[in-house]
Formats: C-alpha cells, structure tokens, sequence
C-alpha cells in the first residue's frame, strides 16, 4: 500500500431551531435554489454539449 492516500469523509449531524421568520427565509430560498437547478437540469438534458458560456448568456 505505498503511494496511496487515505481519504476519509467526514460528517456532521446539528439540528437548527428557526424562528418562524427564518423558516420562511430557508423555504423560500430552498425553493429558489430547486428551480434554478431543476431548470438547468432539464436544459442540460435537451442539449447535452452546450457549453458553460452558453449557459452562462442564458442567466
């Protein structure tokens, strides 16, 4: 085994306790973030070799 690096993952648990301000801050920004990804997503399916500047126009 010479040569090879180890790598180890690591993970953290924490539990958040928002406010009910907050929790309308984290659902509408969570929301925001899973439509800009799943309209990527379905761009990317359409035409799979555009390339990162043609996305990029786009925005």
């Amino acid at each position: 085994m010479t040569g090879k690096k180890i790598i180890r993952e690591k993970g953290y648990k924490f539990r958040l306790y928002p406010n009910k301000k907050q929790k309308i801050l984290i659902n509408k920004s969570v929301g925001c973030t899973r439509y800009v990804y799943n309209h990527f997503l379905s761009k990317a399916k359409e035409d799979k070799y555009k390339t990162y500047t043609e996305y990029s126009k786009q925005l």
